[in-house]
């Protein structure tokens, strides 16, 4: 059942470690249904089988919102060589197959190195980029493809650390906006044979790490005089976004 509206109003940031399942505005809505707060706000959509950090913003701290989404991200993940999807994860439609050529981690570091630097990125047709106003995934669904718009984003580095056929785990550290489903598409396509993302974890956005972040389940179950102590303030948050 929702709580009354908390007083005084909560203004400040709630790290939160989200799970799969959930979109991220699902966890807005928990957050703003569980503890009665009027604004809250997510910087940086995760999408529903993605999981890691996810930074809510509480009363008005909902104004910092656009300099905080614009934070690099770091995420780490696997992908899965030899099947090509249309939504290029796993959540999509098989869409070709093929042999996996012998990899291993040096091989796919010298093949992500192309994908370093300022990269032109094509969105995923299952996107909620727009396309004449309509959403893409929507004509997707309708078995559709359009032209899509190149957007520049920035790789700052995309690695590698183990491989077990056919699947490999990475890192990569980039700018807001880019679709790691697309990194993972067009390495495949450089070696091919395909890939698709397999899962994707969120570790850090900007200063914030999904270390100091709150499982879902711990929310949840959080005791209402337990809640101030979980959010950064908004003097906190303030120092933290000035420049060094």
């Amino acid at each position: 059942m929702p709580r009354p509206p908390q007083e005084p109003e909560f203004n400040g940031a709630l790290l939160i470690d989200k799970p799969a399942g959930p979109t991220s505005h699902d966890i807005v809505d928990i957050v703003r249904l569980l503890y009665g707060i009027k604004k809250v706000g997510h910087c940086g959509t995760l999408d529903p089988a993605a999981t890691g950090l996810l930074i809510l913003l509480l009363g008005r701290a909902t104004k910092l919102s656009q300099k905080l989404t614009t934070e690099d991200k770091i995420y780490e993940g696997s992908m899965e060589f030899g099947k090509c999807t249309d939504s290029f994860d796993a959540q999509g439609a098989v869409t070709a197959t093929a042999n996996v050529p012998a990899l291993d981690c040096d091989v796919l570091n010298t093949a992500a190195k192309q994908f370093t630097g300022d990269v032109q990125q094509q969105p995923p047709m299952v996107s909620a980029v727009k396309k004449d106003g309509v959403p893409l995934y929507k004509l997707a669904r309708k078995g559709k493809t359009v032209e899509r718009e190149a957007k520049l984003v920035h790789i700052y580095s995309y690695k590698f650390f183990e491989y077990i056929e056919p699947v490999g785990h990475f890192r990569v550290h980039c700018t807001k906006g880019t679709y790691v489903r697309s990194l993972a598409h067009d390495l495949g396509q450089s070696l091919d044979c395909g890939a698709h993302l397999r899962t994707l974890h969120r570790t850090v956005s900007g200063k914030f790490n999904v270390q100091d972040a709150m499982r879902l389940e711990e929310l949840v179950k959080l005791p209402d005089q337990d809640l101030p102590r979980r959010v950064m303030s908004l003097l906190e948050l303030t120092r933290l976004l000035k420049p060094e």
